[in-house]
């Protein structure tokens, strides 16, 4: 890695983990806040589904900024939304609100997170080839995740930890001031390099420039479609799963109100994305093709579910818990590395917000359905339906491995892809 690249790793990796400590003072507790402000189990995922409905809607268009505009406008603009709608959030919780209003605000924090997904990691991948990396994306990738690992223990822990010492509403407030902080350094250490917004004299003809070719490099080209039709089970579950064992394992633990258990539980996930990011390049190795490590692990993610739905032991679900992390964990930035290989960068903002707004479509429909599930037949039967869900992900992986893209056997950074594996469909016309 030359002195250029290297700079680029130092910002992308600063910027990730002021974003993640951010996040996740709260993600230890979520559920439970939302629970403690009166909410159903239904209600509270039914409100994490708003959230992910908030990235469906809004996914495309500020991808569509980030190309258009700007990646580094991008990333200031989501600082700012995310601040003001977490503060909000807490306002709700101290008011006890009514669902309609939890619902409008989660939307609001779906849009905030919208201007970060795709920006961040367009602008890292742009960067690095402008900068003449030749190494491989995963490497990269997969210390972003180990510094996302490292940034989710602490915040998790601390957000428990501090809830439990003075109340729900606290961490919520760190998020808020932590955010503010990110804008500033953004501000001074994040610029496009490597990428040129596509600047025009009419915006909407801008937009549909942007857009369309996204659809073609997109969902039209069809390795990339097989991947992004995996992700709203793949990614669902994932939602679900993660919030869900806030309140089972406080169940297991026959504590309701001890909440640093809930930060416990997500600093395991944490440390399993370090383990999972460090194993990343080492898994790749072990495959000739990407999609080899991806659908291993959607198997393997899906019987530990089934298996986590079976167990009453509160240190047995524990275990569970971090193996399902380091798996996941370990296949993605294999996943992002593979998806990126096929993006021109023009449109490979807009193109990975797409393909998060795949997965957050899953999200708007698995949650509040696991959700009613634990309702009526309690967390353990949810997990194991959740396994079952998972499942259906892996045969769109196997559809994309039979493409053939050249991105399936890369070991390093691609040069600028024009059209990957087999060309992308076009129309037909009768």
């Amino acid at each position: 890695m030359n002195p250029a690249a290297r700079t680029i790793q130092r910002v992308y990796l600063t910027l990730t983990l002021g974003n993640t400590v951010a996040a996740s003072f709260i993600w230890g507790i979520n559920t439970l806040f939302l629970l403690d402000a009166g909410l159903s189990n239904l209600e509270a995922f039914a409100a994490n589904a708003f959230f992910t409905a908030g990235m469906v809607l809004f996914e495309v268009p500020t991808g569509v900024v980030a190309d258009g505009w700007g990646r580094r406008v991008s990333f200031l603009l989501g600082t700012v939304t995310l601040a003001v709608s977490t503060y909000l959030y807490y306002v709700l919780w101290q008011v006890s609100a009514p669902f309609w209003m939890w619902a409008v605000v989660s939307v609001l924090l779906g849009l905030g997170f919208t201007f970060f997904s795709g920006a961040v990691e367009a602008w890292l991948v742009d960067a690095l080839r402008f900068s003449g990396y030749e190494g491989g994306l995963e490497s990269v990738l997969g210390r972003g995740q180990m510094v996302q690992g490292l940034a989710m223990l602490f915040g998790s822990v601390a957000g428990g930890v501090i809830a439990q010492a003075t109340n729900l509403g606290v961490p919520f407030l760190l998020r808020v001031g932590v955010l503010l902080a990110m804008f500033a350094v953004a501000f001074g250490l994040m610029h496009d390099v490597g990428f040129s917004p596509e600047r025009s004299t009419s915006p909407m003809r801008a937009v549909r420039t942007v857009l369309t070719a996204s659809i073609d490099n997109g969902l039209k080209n069809r390795p990339v479609r097989y991947m992004m039709l995996a992700a709203p089970f793949s990614a669902g579950v994932g939602i679900y799963v993660f919030y869900a064992l806030q309140p089972y394992l406080l169940t297991l633990f026959g504590d309701p109100k001890a909440y640093s258990i809930a930060g416990l539980a997500a600093a395991i996930v944490a440390g399993s994305q370090i383990l999972g990011g460090w194993l990343a390049p080492h898994a790749r190795g072990l495959f000739h093709k990407r999609t080899s490590v991806m659908i291993l692990a959607g198997l393997m993610g899906a019987v530990i579910l089934l298996v986590l739905g079976s167990t009453r032991v509160f240190w047995v679900a524990l275990v569970l818990l971090a193996l399902w992390a380091v798996v996941g964990s370990a296949a993605t930035p294999v996943r992002q590395a593979y998806v990126n290989d096929m993006i021109p960068s023009k449109q490979r903002a807009t193109v990975l917000s797409f393909d998060s707004l795949m997965g957050s479509s899953g999200g708007v429909v698995i949650q509040p359905l696991l959700g009613r599930g634990a309702d009526l037949y309690g967390y353990p039967a949810s997990l194991a339906m959740a396994g079952v869900i998972e499942l259906i992900a892996v045969p769109f992986l196997v559809a994309s491995r039979k493409q053939g893209a050249a991105a399936d056997r890369a070991s390093t950074l691609a040069a600028e892809p024009t059209t990957e594996g087999p060309a992308p469909e076009t129309p037909r016309t009768t």
